[in-house]
């Protein structure tokens, strides 16, 4: 066997393994749908911890991916929070950044953040980017609305008016 049969066979083999362990432990936003776990932060409406997604007893989850370096986020905010407002009784809201805390980010800043900009419900982190690719998310702002199920209904990348997500979160209440 030459080396590079060696090599090709070894590769394959690791794909193997690779593939048994992802169907084993399972993927985030498989086919059984989104679920995913990220740590919270202990902010106004939000509590240290860790929560999966969907949020458990509650119809639906709507689902803000976000930075606080991202301007359109800060616009974002806005909106979620007029829609927090109206429907935070009926679902459970929770913004997700992926940014890294270290360095230059502390959950100090990202809390600083928060209560700057109005945010009143679950905050948390995902500096893997695992929502962020359960979801197929490229850019921020980020919305979602997942039913219980973890069934994405509706997704949007960029800025949402309030009136629109109120629309979306009508539709998927009643559903």
């Amino acid at each position: 066997m030459n080396r590079r049969r060696l090599l090709t066979a070894l590769a394959g083999l690791g794909l193997t393994g690779g593939s048994l362990l992802a169907v084993s432990q399972g993927l985030p936003g498989g086919s059984d749908g989104l679920s995913v776990r990220v740590e919270t932060v202990d902010a106004a409406g939000s509590e240290a911890g860790q929560l999966g997604l969907p949020v458990r007893g509650q119809p639906v989850t709507v689902v803000d991916l976000f930075a606080t370096w991202c301007a359109p986020c800060r616009e974002q905010m806005d909106a979620l929070g007029a829609v927090h407002r109206e429907y935070g009784d009926r679902a459970a809201f929770v913004s997700v950044t992926n940014e890294r805390v270290g360095g230059t980010l502390t959950r100090a800043d990202i809390r600083e953040w928060w209560q700057r900009h109005d945010g009143n419900w679950t905050v948390g982190l995902d500096p893997e980017s695992a929502l962020m690719a359960a979801l197929g998310a490229d850019g921020l702002p980020y919305l979602a609305v997942v039913d219980r199920s973890g069934t994405v209904r509706w997704e949007h990348a960029g800025l949402v008016d309030a009136d629109t997500l109120g629309d979306r979160l009508d539709r998927h209440l009643e559903a």
